[in-house]
């Protein structure tokens, strides 16, 4: 028997925000994987109610956020934005639910679960009480999961990362952004920004989100704090987000340092045997993971895995994951499935 849910032929599952990105691929990884489904009920805000999803060849219509009574349910799956967050998903977890929530407003929350199931499953106990589980950002997630395996075999020190990020990551005003720039500026003509503070068709922006007190920006410091929070560790993050003409799939460089002993050779041996990662590394064949990889995979791929000649016990990596995938909605599907698994 869990010890989360009662064993049940099927549960109770509403999709917050199942008209996003984020929510219909939640749906797809639903189906994917078969998850126990007794009864699905999408939702979504006023604009979007009362509009149809399909969900494994049957219509449902998308019931209200504002007016819907989340009595009954079992686990909601949150992708609805931080606000949105802060305001129903106490009101779900009052009725009884297990609220999974994609968004930073409980994350750094002392109360609340932080959860990469590869990496810190034993954390949702404390959702025993709460009831919210906060799935971390995606560029974290990815990092994570290829930290932990290391980690065990010998602590973490440090950890430089410097990301490369998807535009999906802003969502799908920015999708669509940078396919009207990229057409515009190959026909000729002026590319229009409004999503992205500069162009981003051809072009990189060393910003995500926006600048903190001491240069840092927002996604720099949730990736800080968040994998110090995961990794339930003392080690010292620092990071730089940078924005890329990428669609999907994150890509970081990761240099890490050790308390000891750690080279290239191990650490691949380490990280093919994880759970979650797929190792591609072969520099004389030039392979090595790239987003066009890991887009629509479940995978965190790493590779260019090597020691760092200028510093004893170092290492560098390089980790690639589909954002929305793995960085968002299967992260979330995952952490629903441990709470129905038997204990």
């Amino acid at each position: 028997m869990s010890e989360f849910l009662p064993e049940k032929d099927g549960y109770v599952v509403a999709v917050v925000g199942a008209t996003g990105a984020v929510g219909q691929t939640m749906l797809e990884i639903l189906a994917e994987r078969n998850f126990p489904i007794s009864k699905l009920i999408p939702v979504a805000s006023s604009r979007s109610a009362g509009s149809t999803i399909e969900f494994k060849d049957k219509d449902y219509v998308v019931q209200d956020l504002d007016t819907f009574d989340p009595a009954g349910v079992d686990i909601a799956l949150f992708s609805a934005g931080g606000s949105t967050s802060k305001e129903f998903a106490p009101r779900f977890a009052a009725a009884g639910c297990y609220v999974i929530d994609n968004s930073s407003a409980w994350r750094m929350d002392d109360n609340v679960a932080l959860v990469v199931p590869e990496v810190n499953p034993h954390a949702l106990a404390m959702a025993r009480d709460n009831k919210i589980i906060a799935n971390p950002n995606c560029s974290t997630i990815q990092m994570v999961v290829a930290l932990k395996p290391l980690h065990d075999a010998v602590p973490i020190k440090r950890v430089v990362v410097s990301t490369y990020q998807a535009v999906s990551g802003a969502g799908s005003k920015a999708i669509h952004e940078l396919a009207d720039q990229t057409r515009n500026l190959l026909s000729g003509e002026d590319a229009e920004t409004d999503v992205f503070p500069a162009r981003i068709a051809f072009n990189v922006i060393p910003q995500i989100d926006t600048f903190l007190e001491g240069g840092y920006t927002k996604e720099e410091r949730k990736m800080i704090d968040e994998t110090r929070k995961i990794m339930e560790a003392d080690i010292a993050v620092t990071a730089t987000a940078v924005r890329v003409p990428v669609f999907y799939a994150h890509s970081e460089a990761v240099n890490l340092t050790f308390s000891g002993a750690m080279d290239a050779d191990r650490a691949r041996n380490i990280l093919a045997d994880a759970e979650g990662i797929c190792v591609l590394d072969d520099p004389k064949g030039e392979e090595y993971p790239m987003p066009s990889d890991a887009a629509g995979s479940d995978f965190v791929w790493v590779g260019r895995i090597r020691n760092d000649d200028s510093c004893p016990n170092s290492l560098h990596l390089w980790v690639v994951a589909d954002n929305v995938r793995k960085g968002a909605a299967l992260n979330a599907v995952q952490i629903a499935e441990i709470l129905i698994t038997d204990s």
